[in-house]
């Protein structure tokens, strides 16, 4: 009776869990024991989590220079822009708290693999298509970055970062649905639903690969 009592609390997590990812749309969950690998090393996700902060900041600022004839989507990067600011000014007040320095920025391969499966795609080929590219690739990072930061809000032992992590996950998951109602809105004559489609199956293989070390994304 207690095994069979054990048994349906596992699947009643492991359904939360799988209705907790479809929600974001990402077709392939973080290996569970990333946080584990996460906590040797607190000060490498930290300095990690800073610059992927600013880097989506610069991300937006790229936005609002590219596409100034969109006036909603110029008011929304400046929003975000700001958040993902505030954002990097908190996570390195968590460095400075813990006697920690930011250093140098680090490496991101899944960004990178994110960025080599948009261009080779045939949507390159139009200005609608570009913009589309960039507006998934944003979602996908900010999709994931919030089910990364849920994992930690949940599972990590250090009860100080797991209250910080909670009140940065709600922000990802407004940008991600941010980027792709852009996609929607302004990619004339692409199949934007298609294309997200496409893009989390292949993000899904992808993540076979990753989970494995102490960054945002690794």
């Amino acid at each position: 009776m207690r095994l069979q009592l054990i048994l349906v609390l596992i699947l009643v997590d492991f359904g939360i869990f799988v209705k907790k990812i479809e929600m974001l749309g990402l077709k392939m969950a973080t290996d569970p024991r990333w946080v584990r690998i996460v906590e040797k090393n607190i000060e490498e996700i930290l300095i990690d989590h800073a610059y992927c902060e600013q880097k989506a900041a610069s991300n937006a600022i790229s936005m609002i220079v590219t596409y100034p004839q969109y006036p909603d989507l110029v008011e929304a990067m400046c929003a975000i822009c700001k958040e993902e600011m505030e954002h990097f000014e908190m996570v390195h007040q968590k460095l400075k708290e813990r006697g920690l320095q930011l250093g140098f920025e680090r490496k991101d391969p899944y960004v990178n693999d994110l960025a080599l499966y948009l261009k080779h795609g045939k949507r390159n080929s139009t200005p609608a298509g570009v913009f589309v590219n960039k507006m998934l690739f944003a979602a996908m990072i900010e999709a994931r970055s919030c089910e990364r930061f849920k994992i930690l809000s949940e599972e990590i032992a250090d009860a100080d970062l797991r209250q910080f992590y909670r009140s940065l996950m709600e922000s990802e998951a407004r940008h991600y649905t941010t980027f792709l109602g852009f996609a929607r809105k302004y990619g004339q004559g692409i199949d934007v639903d298609a294309a997200w489609k496409d893009f989390l199956e292949f993000e899904a293989q992808l993540m076979e690969s990753y989970g494995q070390k102490e960054t945002m994304h690794g």
